[in-house]
């Protein structure tokens, strides 16, 4: 969320007024953005930031079942780039409640313009995605074989 603060300072001190072209099609070009991803429901700041903050919430809720530390990474990633996307709806603008808007500028040209906090969102939910598919299942092979060899063994042991 840090770093995602400090791009988004520099890139309205350093991109106001002119546009840094890096390598191939990706530039950095300044947006604002009032709307959800892709700059869709444009105007609908407030409750994209409501509703930014109760998937943090459901994450953050989630997140205490999360045995691995790639789940954990996933996690903090999400949370950290949704919230580093709401801290610019309430403070970086002068729209009243979460009036503000999503400083964006990092731009191919062929794809929305997007933040570091998008890349944290995006790639911490691709991560999450990778931890649950390598977590092992409850009640598949696990827990029943050792359930029976627990019971084989004491049975074994008895006769």
């Amino acid at each position: 969320m840090a770093l995602d603060q400090i791009t988004k300072t520099w890139a309205e001190s350093e991109l106001a007024d002119r546009t840094i072209d890096v390598v191939w099609t990706l530039r950095f070009h300044l947006t604002f953005n009032t709307g959800a991803s892709f700059s869709l429901g444009d105007g609908f700041g407030p409750l994209i930031g409501i509703v930014a903050l109760a998937v943090v919430g459901i994450v953050l809720w989630y997140g205490r079942s999360v045995s691995s530390r790639l789940g954990a990474i996933a996690l903090g990633m999400i949370v950290g780039g949704a919230l580093g996307n709401v801290m610019d709806r309430l403070f970086r603008g002068s729209g009243g409640f979460f009036g503000g808007a999503v400083v964006d500028f990092i731009d191919f040209q062929w794809w929305p313009v997007f933040n570091i906090a998008d890349i944290g969102v995006v790639c911490g939910a691709i991560l999450l995605m990778i931890s649950m598919w390598r977590a092992p299942q409850d009640g598949v092979g696990g827990a029943n074989t050792a359930a029976g060899s627990s019971t084989g063994g004491t049975t074994g042991s008895t006769i």
